[in-house]
């Protein structure tokens, strides 16, 4: 796959909430996540295992989901950009929006790092 086709379906898959298989199929198995030095899980997560159980983790604090948003994908040259947003109540911490720009490096037909800004 070129680089728009893996936006596309990158972009597929997080407007059905379907993050795992994007990982699983869209992502290098050395693939890192990095999250932004307030977030309550600051840092680099390294391989795809690590990045999926990331996610379940995240899924498991989410007591109610109200809705939310995936824009299409904007593709510069080697990297790919979406913005995202959702409208929650986590276990504990009540309703919150949660708007966020993820920048994804495309490497040799897969993803090889997303970072998280917000």
């Amino acid at each position: 796959m070129d680089i728009q086709e893996i936006a596309n379906k990158l972009y597929e898959y997080c407007s059905q909430n379907k993050y795992e298989q994007a990982h699983r199929n869209l992502y290098s198995k050395d693939a890192t996540s990095i999250e932004p030095p307030h977030s309550q899980n600051p840092g680099v997560i390294e391989g795809i295992d690590n990045i999926i159980q990331k996610g379940d983790i995240f899924q498991s604090m989410v007591e109610e989901y109200h809705g939310g948003y995936v824009n299409e994908p904007k593709v510069y040259g080697t990297y790919i950009t979406m913005e995202m947003g959702m409208d929650v109540t986590m276990k504990e911490m009540g309703r919150m929006k949660m708007d966020e720009l993820v920048v994804y490096l495309v490497k040799d037909g897969k993803i090889v790092s997303e970072q998280f800004i917000y």
